[in-house]
């Protein structure tokens, strides 16, 4: 069934102690708190917790590590990266056993987030060595004028459970290229990849307190973060409730903020798409992680012409999913995180329902019971139902129908969100248009992967600011700084 627990063990990555300054510990106030596999609903692990004193003994840690983190010469700090990178991708199955333990998602998938988040040091141990100044064409033959651009100095990341591998490495990767330290702050539910990836930074050769993880209450330790003047960038992925939230207790310190928040993304077939392809794309996009994705497609527009067709071979790729524990290399769908989401996915297909929805597949928790959720089609869908509105966060596809070009547009952009869209089209005129009109910061045409360390990730309206991966991404941690030199002739 894959890599035991006493592998794990030996090998040095299931650590359950929080990490401040270089060192492990357990958190000052003696509490822990379970990490729960949610297949089996059995505990793993107990995990410290640290209190808001432990979250300060990071914050002084992290500022006296950056006083010579921030000068050691950028092909330095991206040999010690690329060392991580090394590491993270040797230790690929062990980490993926972990995340798959704690999170639910299935190996395969788990295996490729760890890929996919390794991307993100390689990427970001390159760039340590690209950040560029310039210089600034006189105005006066007596000055010189040029920029340079500087760590901003502590950082924090606040991440998720449902890419609890990949989101730090998204946010570490650039912080800690630029010449800053951070402070990690893992979800509750996944702490136990965030513990594994900052013990193998270790043995990269990060230096103490440059890379601290500390685990417990999200309120508390996000209130002394955005409390504390030291900490100059914040960095989260999740709700949009509490990227508001971030937001305004941030005010204070004007904190430079990245938020990557809520998503509500559409998903277009019109009829002149690839049948196949916009399946494909449609799977892709919505079952993957069990559909716990911010940029998995929440509502599915399918044009008239094309509808019926559509539905028909999408019912039946939706059929060929495996709902299982993900150590099982048979199955393709994991459990859902949690009993909340999974009542949240029930209350949206019985409102959907309830409004004239018809199920198609699914609609019900599996033989396994728990938070085994089946693969549901949705069709009737109409914009009166919540899961128009609301992001569901669950295996469940509704498929709205329309008419025109203008109606699909105007209903992917009814919402406050605006993180992914995707559409399908083979009108190279049409793939124009739509793509310039959708309002999102991501648009995924005749795909639905659209994620690479190389590209800009990020969102408009109220899925956030700010872009993380491709060469923008280190931009969150750097300022740049205007010189201007007189007396040179």
């Amino acid at each position: 069934m894959g890599i035991t627990r006493q592998q794990l063990i030996e090998g040095d990555l299931l650590r359950t102690q929080i990490h401040v300054g270089g060192q492990w510990r357990d958190g000052s106030g003696g509490q822990r708190r379970p990490v729960t596999d949610p297949a089996t609903g059995e505990e793993i692990v107990s995990v410290a917790v640290a209190t808001a004193d432990d979250v300060r003994d990071a914050i002084d840690a992290a500022s006296v590590a950056f006083a010579s983190w921030s000068k050691v010469p950028a092909p330095q700090r991206s040999k010690i990266l690329r060392r991580w990178y090394d590491l993270v991708v040797e230790h690929t199955d062990e980490l993926a056993e972990i995340l798959t333990w704690e999170q639910g998602k299935p190996l395969a998938e788990a295996r490729a987030e760890i890929l996919y988040g390794a991307g993100f040091i390689e990427w970001f141990a390159e760039e340590a060595k690209r950040l560029y100044g310039e210089v600034i064409p006189t105005n006066n033959p007596n000055r010189r004028m040029l920029t340079t651009r500087n760590p901003v100095g502590v950082t924090a990341a606040i991440t998720p459970w449902n890419f609890p591998a990949a989101m730090i490495l998204r946010k570490a990767s650039p912080a800690l290229a630029a010449g800053c330290t951070m402070i990690i702050k893992p979800a509750s539910e996944t702490p136990l990849s965030a513990f594994a990836l900052v013990a193998l930074a270790e043995k990269a050769g990060v230096p103490a307190g440059v890379l601290s993880v500390v685990n417990g209450s999200g309120s508390e330790i996000g209130g002394v973060l955005t409390a504390d003047d030291r900490v100059r960038t914040i960095s989260f992925t999740g709700s949009t409730e509490v990227g508001r939230t971030l937001m305004a207790q941030s005010a204070g310190t004007l904190k430079h903020l990245a938020l990557e928040l809520g998503g509500n993304a559409p998903l277009i077939v019109f009829d002149d798409a690839d049948i196949e392809t916009a399946v494909k794309g449609a799977m892709d996009s919505k079952f993957r992680n069990a559909g716990q994705t911010c940029v998995c497609a929440n509502r599915i527009l399918v044009q008239d012409g094309i509808h019926d067709e559509f539905v028909a071979a999408f019912s039946k790729a939706v059929a060929k999913l495996r709902v299982g524990d993900g150590r099982d290399p048979e199955v393709t769908q994991g459990p859902l995180i949690s009993q909340g989401a999974l009542e949240k996915v029930q209350s949206h297909i019985a409102d959907a329902v309830g409004k004239g929805a018809t199920v198609l597949n699914g609609g019900e928790v599996t033989e396994l019971g728990g938070t085994f959720f089946s693969p549901t089609l949705l069709v009737g869908a109409t914009r009166e139902m919540v899961i128009a509105t609301e992001e569901t966060f669950g295996p469940v596809a509704p498929v709205f129908r329309f008419s025109t070009e203008e109606e699909a547009i105007e209903l992917a952009n009814a919402t406050e969100f605006g993180l992914a869209g995707y559409f399908f089209s083979r009108d190279i005129g049409r793939i124009t248009r739509v793509a310039e009109a959708l309002e999102v910061g991501v648009v995924g045409v005749n795909t639905g992967l659209i994620s690479y360390e190389g590209a800009p990730f990020g969102g408009v309206k109220q899925s956030g600011i700010g872009r993380e991966g491709s060469l923008h991404g280190i931009d969150e941690y750097t300022e740049m700084k205007y010189i201007c030199i007189e007396g040179v002739a």
